[in-house]
């Protein structure tokens, strides 16, 4: 168990990112970030893993970006066998960790669960997640099928409404 795992409220954690493979011999990992650009991440000094006992906060003790990934270690990491453990745990952010956004930005945490209907009123689910591409963002809308909208603001996402959790899109439902 790491320290200071236990309960926190889910509701105020924003997920940053996921633990991916071990780096090397001495601790580190590979993180799969969330952030734009990736090595954002690594400017956050404290992190929330997510693991089979909670929740648990960590220190981060080192990070760089390497190529097109982003690697750290953590305090009292410093094994393989520590990194291991690791793996495919959740990297959170309790929300007011995070910078205010912009109008028109939002977080992916924010959009994840909305409901999902054209500017006619034609109901096609729910957003479950979002995907990360070069260009833009994508949004993967569950509901009868499984639909992938480019989440840009203004051409194909028309209104976010989050106070009552609808995402308004100009989409063809047969599409």
């Amino acid at each position: 168990m790491l320290p200071g795992s236990g309960v926190v409220d889910q509701s105020r954690l924003v997920i940053m990112g996921r633990i991916g493979a071990p780096h090397g011999v001495k601790g580190w990992v590979r993180i799969q970030s969330f952030t734009d650009p990736r090595e954002n991440i690594l400017t956050y000094p404290r992190w929330l893993l997510s693991g089979p006992e909670g929740w648990a906060e960590v220190e981060l003790a080192s990070g760089r970006k390497q190529g097109k990934s982003v690697v750290a270690r953590l305090k009292d990491m410093e094994s393989r066998e520590q990194a291991e453990a690791l793996q495919g745990r959740e990297i959170a952010l309790e929300r007011d960790a995070l910078p205010p956004l912009s109008e028109g930005e939002y977080y992916w945490a924010d959009l994840e669960g909305l409901r999902v209907c054209t500017v006619d009123g034609v109901e096609l689910g729910h957003v479950d997640h979002l995907i990360q591409t070069g260009a833009n963002d994508v949004l993967v809308v569950r509901g009868d099928r499984e639909r992938l909208i480019p989440m840009v603001v203004g051409e194909f996402v028309t209104r976010v409404d989050l106070a009552s959790g609808l995402l308004e899109v100009d989409w063809d439902p047969e599409f």
